[in-house]
């Protein structure tokens, strides 16, 4: 536990890189100007600064002169109806690379729209694990986090891998985490339906009916960067047949969709425990973050549903949606 010394000298250090932060982007004052008027070194100048960056007091925004990432916006704008964001990322960078940029990018957006007194809901899964480990600190009040679908299969309950991201969110925004704790499916749909009349479950049910922002991804199990429910052994290769035999292209928080974006009639939705596409739509702001062509079908499905108002994507992938 912080001691109330450690707790003043911290208040100061925030203080001081505010400090900082004000005289090197506002007043344009140079480092070594900085280090003389705080009376300290200029590594130390450079040390709070990074903190001013690190810790939200900071946001850093780059306004490109070039017009090719702001047509391609407008594009998917009139295309799809959806307000996008375009991350420049070079050809020739590694998936990995790719999914980091993007992550950053959404991480930075993200933050302009949570705002007091909201409820978010957050899917798990590789893009919003990315994502969390990127989220710059903003005080918010009465906001909360609810997981937006089960994460337990045969293998693991996945609650730590799920609370991680949730609580990642949770702790940039100072706000509560609602965790989910059912698997990701249903043996039995029956069960499901049991499940779903317990008040444990319809509260958190109930919150999710309420949702003012939500972020994801799309899955797919084509991704170079596997998606998490493809790649953690929720699927067996009977269910993968039979998504197959459905046209399926991805899912949203394991709820599946073809490329026209249906998603009536696929038993395996009737196991899943995300939230249907329906309740989706129904909340204002849905934040959806992709990386990598190779996720463009399950995108375009997703999209063809209507199941995104912000988009943030690669340059690859912007492109080949405007094709």
């Amino acid at each position: 536990m912080m001691s109330l010394m450690d707790e003043l000298d911290d208040e100061r250090d925030v203080q001081r890189a505010l400090t900082a932060a004000h005289l090197y982007y506002v007043q344009d004052r140079t480092m070594e100007a900085i280090a003389r008027e705080l009376g300290t070194s200029r590594s130390t100048v450079s040390r709070l600064l990074a903190r001013a960056r690190a810790t939200g007091i900071v946001d850093i925004r780059i306004r490109s002169p070039f017009a090719a990432p702001q047509l391609l916006e407008e594009r998917l704008a009139d295309r799809f109806g959806v307000t996008a964001h375009v991350v420049p990322v070079p050809d020739d960078a590694s998936e990995v690379e790719r999914l980091e940029r993007v992550a950053v990018a959404a991480a930075h957006l993200f933050g302009d729209l949570i705002v007091d007194d909201m409820t978010v809901g957050v899917a798990w899964g590789s893009t919003t694990a990315a994502m969390s480990r990127r989220l710059l600190p903003k005080p918010v009040h009465g906001t909360r986090f609810v997981q937006l679908n089960g994460s337990g299969n045969t293998q693991t309950t996945g609650l730590l891998y799920a609370s991680e991201i949730l609580s990642r969110f949770a702790s940039a925004y100072g706000g509560s985490a609602q965790q989910f704790p059912v698997p990701a499916f249903f043996d039995d749909p029956q069960t499901k339906r049991a499940m779903w009349r317990e008040r444990s479950t319809q509260r958190i049910l109930a919150m999710q009916s309420a949702m003012d922002l939500v972020v994801f991804s799309t899955g797919s199990a084509g991704s170079t960067v596997p998606s998490h429910v493809y790649s953690g052994g929720y699927l067996e290769a009977p269910e993968l047949s039979v998504l197959a035999s459905e046209g399926v292209v991805g899912d949203v928080a394991t709820v599946f969709f073809r490329a026209d974006g249906s998603s009536d009639g696929i038993p395996l939705n009737d196991r899943a425990t995300g939230p249907q596409l329906d309740v989706l739509r129904a909340v204002a702001r849905r934040l959806c973050v992709v990386s990598g062509v190779a996720k463009i079908t399950s995108l375009r499905g997703a999209l063809a549903a209507g199941l995104a108002t912000d988009l943030v994507v690669d340059e690859a992938v912007a492109r080949a949606l405007a094709e």
